[in-house]
């Protein structure tokens, strides 16, 4: 049986961008201890780092700052990912903590990879494989462990704007990498000339985040303020992170509506569009039929996939279809907790969908590809055994 859905969960609202430290600062001034996230840390074998935390002010606000200090001419800058993922591997931490950790640097070497033109085993990191950046990213996963964190959600990032000095020379922000990582992802233009969002800010909460946009139903527990190094004109440059309990019953999360009109495509062909935009990332995708201009008959087909796969589900409808544009935009969902059961029916064992709302059964729904084979195994209609199997399975779950 899968886990239950999330409970605790939390929501990094980031007015003035986001880094690794900023992230760390505000986990900590929301509870995740300190000493047990030096101790944890203290576990990669790496030396010649110190992590600290003081109180400062941004502004008008309070927030603690995090600073990896280290003696940069004892480590090397140049990490590949099978680097960092020895050093995880090595560290002893819990699985899930390197887990996280592991796809936070995967997903920063397939960035990196897109913009060289490489493969993500040929990329070498520059500052992000750096001491401090890995611990960033490792603090990051091990901080939300410590506090029981078990969704995240994230508001939109302001980009910034102007350039900044990289190691291959002045780029424009936001840099390449961490434009890559910000595909998909909702974003605003706050008219700060200056960089924002880090590539490895952008990493951590792009990876982690299971919505972005709006604050998520939730009691609020706990708010930590993260302050990041500068001070920003006109913005005070904090990263506030919100800590408590996910609002009962529901989920509440950000899918992208993808859409395009057809009127010349051969219906045949809808089927293997279908299935590819599913195997693309699609949670959802159906047709309605609509009368066009010049009252021609037309398909508008639609595809309800994460904000992040925005990108791979139009990609396929340029392929698969005879489109010339495609539109999308956010909507917010609320989905019932739901769970996949194996019950023992008179026809066998049979899995069974299952959602709960206010702690009672609303739906028990037989997987219709078993119920299909049963009837066909033995000779029963269809009809018959999906309305006997539901309402076994009911009795059982009530």
């Amino acid at each position: 049986m899968p886990d239950p859905a999330p409970r605790r969960q939390a929501f990094f609202d980031c007015p003035s961008g986001a880094s690794g430290d900023m992230i760390l600062g505000a986990l900590v001034d929301a509870g995740a201890p300190l000493d047990a996230l030096r101790a944890g840390l203290e576990r990669l074998p790496v030396a010649g780092w110190t992590l600290t935390a003081r109180e400062v002010r941004r502004g008008a606000f309070r927030a603690t700052k995090v600073d990896v200090e280290i003696d940069r001419h004892a480590h090397p800058h140049h990490r590949g990912l099978g680097d960092i993922r020895a050093l995880l591997d090595a560290s002893g931490l819990a699985p899930g903590i390197v887990e996280t950790a592991g796809r936070i640097f995967t997903r920063l070497a397939d960035a990196e990879a897109r913009v060289h033109g490489s493969t993500r085993e040929e990329v070498h990191f520059h500052d992000v494989g750096a001491v401090d950046a890995i611990v960033d990213v490792t603090g990051a996963a091990l901080a939300l462990d410590l506090l029981g964190i078990e969704a995240v959600h994230v508001s939109a990032l302001p980009v910034g704007g102007g350039t900044v000095d990289g190691p291959h020379g002045r780029i424009p922000v936001p840099a390449p990498g961490t434009a890559e990582l910000l595909r998909g992802f909702p974003v605003v233009d706050t008219g700060v000339p200056a960089e924002l969002v880090t590539p490895t800010g952008a990493a951590i909460l792009t990876t982690l985040a299971r919505s972005a946009g709006r604050m998520p139903p939730m009691t609020v527990e706990r708010v930590g303020y993260g302050a990041g190094t500068r001070e920003l004109p006109g913005t005070p440059n904090v990263l506030r992170c919100f800590v408590g309990q996910a609002a009962e019953d529901a989920e509440l999360e950000t899918v992208a509506r993808v859409e395009t009109t057809l009127d010349d495509m051969s219906p045949q062909l809808y089927e293997p569009l279908m299935d590819r935009l599913f195997a693309a990332g699609a949670v959802d995708v159906f047709l309605t039929p609509v009368i066009m201009k010049r009252s021609r008959p037309g398909t508008v087909l639609t595809a309800f996939c994460p904000p992040e796969r925005t990108a791979d589900i139009t990609g396929v409808l340029f392929r698969e279809s005879p489109t010339i544009g495609v539109r999308w935009s956010e909507w917010r969902r609320h989905r019932l907790p739901r769970e996949m059961v194996t019950l023992p029916t008179r026809y066998g064992p049979l899995p069974f969908k299952v959602s709960r709302h206010g702690g009672r059964v609303v739906t028990v729904t037989p997987e219709f590809a078993d119920v299909e084979r049963v009837a066909r195994e033995k000779a029963l209609p269809v009809r018959e055994v999906l309305d006997q199997a539901r309402a076994e399975g009911r009795r059982l779950l009530q």
